[in-house]
C-alpha cells in the first residue's frame, strides 16, 4: 500500500450523524464497538488515524466510509487517454479531436482510484486536450477548488470555441455535479484562481480575441445563497498580457498573485487585492523565482513554486521577497500543475505520467508517487474531502 497521505478528517462538514446511524448488526457484521451503541463508538474512533479504522477490522472500515463519519481528504484527477505522441500523421483530416476526459478521485487509504459519478449531459460536456491542428501543444483544461468543491471553468471545445459558458462544479461530501452562473464573457487561456470562498477569473480569448474581455475580471462569490449567484465586474488589468497562456491565480494573505508566462520564459507578473478591489505589481523576487507550476495551502498563508527545469520545490518569503528552497527532486522536474493541502505537495510531471507528493510538514521532507491509472495521463490534481457514498 502506499503511503496514505491524507490522514486527517473533515470535522464538523458531515450532517445528520444522528439521523443515518451505523447498523452493522442488521447485515450480521457485529457492533462498532461491543457493549456500545454506535453512535458513542463513532465519538470514540473519530479521533483515530483513517489507515487505522482501515486496517483493523471490517465494522471499522464500514464505519471510515459511512455517510455519518467525517470524512478524510483525497486526491481528485482530470485525466485524458494517454496517446502515442511519436506517431507518424499522414491526414489530420482524418484525426478526430479526443475529448473523452475522466474524473477519478484516489483513495489515500485503500490505494484505489474511483471513478466520479457522471457529469450532467446537458449540455453535452466537449474538453479537447489535444487537436489534430496543435499536435505539439495540449490545450488545457483550467479547475481550481473553492470550498471544498471542484471547479472546472474554461477549456476549449471543437473548432478551438471556450468549451463551458458556465463552470462545472463537484461536490465530493453530496457527490453531485452541478453548473454555477452562466459567464458573461467564455473563455479559455485566461486566469483563474480563487480566495476566501470566491472564484475569480481575468482576461482570456473566447472564439475570437477581443480586449475588452482580455483586460476584464470578474469574480463568483460562492459563499452567497445560490439564488443570489452571479458574476460580478471587478478592477480591470491594465492591458491583456495575461490571455495567452492558461494562468493559475493563486490566492495568497488576500489576494491572487499571476505570471502571463509558463516556465523559464521572461514574464510579467500582476497581483490582486481582494478587499482593496485592486490591481499592484508583483515583487520583483516573486516574479524573478515563478519558473514552474504554483500553488497555496489552503489556507491561503504559504505560496509554492516549482521549477520544472530543476525539480525544486520552494516557498515564499514575503518579508525577504525571494524563493526558499524546501527540497529538489529529479521526479519533480518538467512539472506541469500542482495543488497544496493538509501539509502536502501533489504535482503533476512527465506528459501526466507521474504523480508526486511530498510531505512538507515532515523533518526531512518526505516525498512518494501515485500512479496514475493505466492507459490515462493527469492533466490536473486537487486536494478534496473524499466522496460520500451510501455503499461501504
Amino acid at each position: 500500500m502506499q503511503p496514505a497521505f491524507f490522514m486527517e478528517t473533515t470535522r464538523g462538514s458531515s450532517k445528520g450523524a444522528k439521523n443515518d446511524p451505523i447498523d452493522d448488526n442488521e447485515n450480521g457484521i457485529g457492533p462498532v464497538l461491543p457493549g456500545l451503541p454506535d453512535d458513542i463508538a463513532q465519538r470514540c474512533l473519530s479521533s483515530l488515524p483513517p489507515s487505522l479504522l482501515f486496517s483493523v477490522c471490517h465494522p471499522w472500515r464500514r464505519l471510515l466510509y459511512s455517510p455519518s463519519f467525517p470524512p478524510f481528504f483525497s486526491l481528485y484527477a482530470l485525466l485524458f487517454p494517454q496517446q502515442n505522441r511519436n506517431a507518424a500523421v499522414t491526414n489530420l483530416a482524418e484525426i478526430v479531436p479526443q475529448n473523452s476526459i475522466e474524473f477519478l478521485s484516489f483513495d489515500p487509504i485503500s490505494s484505489s482510484w474511483k471513478p466520479l459519478p457522471t457529469p450532467p449531459q446537458n449540455p453535452p460536456l466537449h474538453l479537447l486536450h489535444r487537436h489534430p491542428s496543435f499536435l505539439s501543444r495540449n490545450l488545457p483544461v483550467q479547475s481550481l477548488t473553492v470550498s471544498n468543491h471542484l471547479v472546472i471553468i474554461a477549456a476549449t471545445a471543437h473548432k478551438l470555441f471556450p468549451a463551458l459558458s458556465s463552470p462545472l462544479v463537484f461536490h465530493p461530501e453530496s457527490s453531485r455535479w452541478f453548473y454555477g452562473p452562466q459567464i458573461t464573457s467564455p473563455r479559455r487561456w485566461c486566469a483563474a484562481g480563487s480566495a476566501q470562498g470566491v472564484v475569480y477569473m481575468a482576461s482570456g480569448v473566447g472564439s475570437h480575441y477581443k480586449g475588452d474581455v482580455a483586460r476584464s475580471m470578474e469574480q463568483w462569490d460562492l459563499n452567497k445563497k445560490r439564488e443570489n449567484w452571479g458574476w460580478e465586474n471587478k478592477a480591470r488589468l491594465k492591458d491583456g498580457r495575461f490571455s495567452r497562456e492558461a494562468v493559475e491565480a493563486v490566492g495568497y494573505r488576500g489576494k491572487l498573485c499571476m505570471v502571463n508566462v509558463k516556465g523559464k520564459a521572461v514574464k510579467e507578473g500582476a497581483v490582486y487585492d481582494v478587499g482593496l478591489d485592486k490591481w499592484e505589481e508583483m515583487p520583483q523576487g516573486m516574479v524573478g523565482g515563478w519558473n514552474g507550476p504554483a500553488a497555496a495551502a489552503v489556507d491561503e498563508d504559504v505560496i509554492y513554486v516549482i521549477d520544472e527545469v530543476k525539480g525544486r520545490l520552494s516557498k515564499y518569503d514575503g518579508e525577504r521577497d525571494c524563493w526558499v528552497k524546501v527540497i529538489e527532486l529529479e521526479q519533480l522536474k518538467r512539472a506541469e500543475q500542482m495543488a497544496a493541502g493538509r501539509g502536502k505537495i501533489c504535482a503533476v510531471s512527465a506528459n501526466g505520467e507521474r504523480i508526486i507528493v511530498v510531505d512538507v510538514r515532515e523533518e526531512p521532507v518526505r516525498s512518494w508517487e501515485v500512479a496514475p491509472p493505466r492507459g490515462l495521463e493527469v492533466v490536473a490534481v486537487h486536494v478534496l474531502p473524499r466522496m460520500i457514498s451510501r455503499q461501504c
